[in-house]
């Protein structure tokens, strides 16, 4: 706990923490009408993609990715978790080659934690 000075002649008393800690997730979804591409160029296609994903995560600017099962809504493929604020987000994940092809679309939002609760620190 760290601790902070107060007005002059009292106690130091321990900072404020953030109530909460931000974090910037990018849903990554089927839009409609995505082209229709043949199974060869779809496996080229999610290669790129795990590719461009992995480089993100070496870059130091996404935490984790992963892909959706027994989702609610097929539509929904997968989550990626970025350590950076929701408008570079929105800029990087848009240089996704799945995104580029429109195959995947994207929705930015943030997410709400109480500090440290995942390890990923805050951005």
């Amino acid at each position: 706990m760290s601790i902070e000075p107060t007005d002059a002649g009292t106690q130091p008393r321990p900072a404020e923490r953030p109530l909460l800690e931000s974090h910037t997730l990018v849903l990554l979804v089927r839009p409609a009408g995505a082209p229709a591409i043949s199974d060869d160029e779809a496996e080229v296609l999610q290669q790129q993609h795990l590719g461009f994903l992995q480089r993100q995560r070496d870059a130091g600017v996404m935490a984790a990715a992963g892909p959706f099962r027994d989702q609610p809504d097929e539509r929904w493929r997968g989550l990626c978790l970025y350590l950076v604020d929701p408008e570079q987000a929105r800029e990087l994940a848009l240089g996704d080659p799945a995104v580029k092809a429109g195959r995947l679309g994207i929705e930015v939002f943030t997410w709400y934690t109480r500090p440290g609760e995942l390890g990923a620190g805050p951005r």
